[in-house]
């Protein structure tokens, strides 16, 4: 028993030899293999095109006849503190304020007008939405038009606001909010901080009268690109397409897309929310450099190419700082102390830096190399109308 135990022990243990070798193998193989795919899958990832991104109809195009109209009327501000108009250089104010008491049964003498510091003449402009019906609150903007330093505190009176065909479209009256404050002091120090002739009243009209609108008429829906773009219009025409049928929707231009609307017009408003609920991806958005010449503000697309051109741009500077001289004449002589003009004039300009775009460099190319020489956001402005002029500037330049 004793030998025969030895025997199997020994064979056993050259069996654990002999597969330990082999086992070692294959698991170096799946290791490797492993290795493979992963590098694979991460190469396969890094060379799939990224998705594009979509965005849905209702963000891209706006229904045809759905707008809002713009409302403005005239009203007093009343209750300031001594911060409203000056008779004197704003009569109409009081004007105003007479004939409103006159309305109420009050006449003032002609020679006892009052002298007005706590009212405010201002215009009153709100925006009446779609669909708006009477009855429902809108806010309204009151802003003074004589000489007011601030309507602070005032509270407005019933004032009509009026649309483009003169019709009353809702009434205005409440507390004004002011987001800006003044102070000034009796020596003529004065501080102020944002706006304060001019504020909003939330909620501050309601609406008298709806506006006709001819949404809910038969016929096709028209959808009004936002940015309009031939891809794009026949992008949003395909997505109706595909998900109602051929022939529902169909691209009129690069702006508009016509959509069959249901024979029944109870089903219209459901049926176009469900439009404006698909997914389309836009076209791509033109190379443009848009440049604000007031602000110094630069915005330049991802599609800007720029041409190979050879850019030096170099500043001139002008300084002249004036240092008078007192002529003093001699003791008991006749000469009179004068002050004779001295004037101290020079010319530098700094040193030009000169870059160089290779053909078809990108927008990172672009802004590298101008923040390389330390442009200004002018002196980028002028690079860029020169590039355009030589013909190196492949985009559209806007100037605002």
């Amino acid at each position: 028993m004793g030998r025969g135990s030895k025997t199997a022990r020994s064979l056993a243990g050259r069996e654990s030899q002999a597969s330990g070798p082999q086992a070692a193998k294959k698991n170096r193989a799946w290791r490797l293999a492993g290795a493979c795919a992963s590098l694979l899958l991460a190469l396969l990832a890094a060379t799939a095109p990224a998705p594009a991104h979509a965005d849905k109809i209702r963000d891209l195009a706006q229904v045809a006849g759905v707008r809002s109209n713009q409302l403005i009327g005239y009203g007093l501000v009343v209750g300031l503190d001594g911060s409203g108009d000056q008779t004197t250089q704003a009569p109409f104010t009081t004007q105003s304020l007479e004939n409103m008491l006159q309305q109420f049964g009050i006449t003032v003498p002609a020679n006892a007008r009052p002298m007005l510091k706590n009212a405010a003449a201002v215009t009153v402009t709100a925006e009446l939405p779609p669909f708006a019906k009477p009855g429902q609150p809108i806010d309204v903007t009151v802003a003074s038009i004589g000489n007011a330093k601030s309507i602070r505190g005032g509270e407005l009176l019933m004032t009509p606001l009026r649309g483009a065909d003169g019709n009353v479209y809702a009434m205005a009256q409440g507390s004004v909010v002011v987001g800006g404050v003044s102070a000034q002091g009796r020596s003529g120090s004065s501080v102020q901080v944002n706006i304060s002739a001019s504020g909003r009243v939330p909620n501050g009209a309601t609406v008298e009268r709806s506006v006709a609108s001819a949404f809910g008429g038969g016929g096709d829906i028209v959808l009004n690109l936002n940015t309009p773009d031939f891809t794009t219009a026949a992008r949003v025409a395909r997505a109706v397409n595909q998900a109602y049928g051929a022939g529902t929707a169909q691209a009129i231009d690069g702006g508009s897309v016509a959509v069959r609307g249901p024979r029944d017009p109870s089903q219209k408003v459901a049926w176009l929310g469900a439009i404006q609920d698909l997914d389309v991806t836009p076209g791509d958005a033109p190379a443009r450099v848009v440049v604000n010449s007031r602000t110094g503000t630069v915005v330049i697309g991802s599609d800007v190419r720029v041409s190979a051109a050879a850019v030096a741009h170099g500043a001139i500077q002008v300084t002249i700082s004036e240092q008078p001289l007192v002529s003093q004449p001699a003791p008991f002589s006749r000469g009179q102390t004068a002050v004779v003009p001295s004037s101290d004039v020079q010319v530098s300009e700094n040193g030009a830096h000169m870059f160089k775009f290779g053909p078809g460099v990108s927008l990172d190319a672009i802004v590298r190399a101008v923040n390389q020489v330390g442009a200004a956001p002018s002196d980028l402005i002028s690079i860029l109308q020169a590039l355009k002029q030589a013909g190196a500037l492949h985009a559209e330049l806007v100037v605002i």
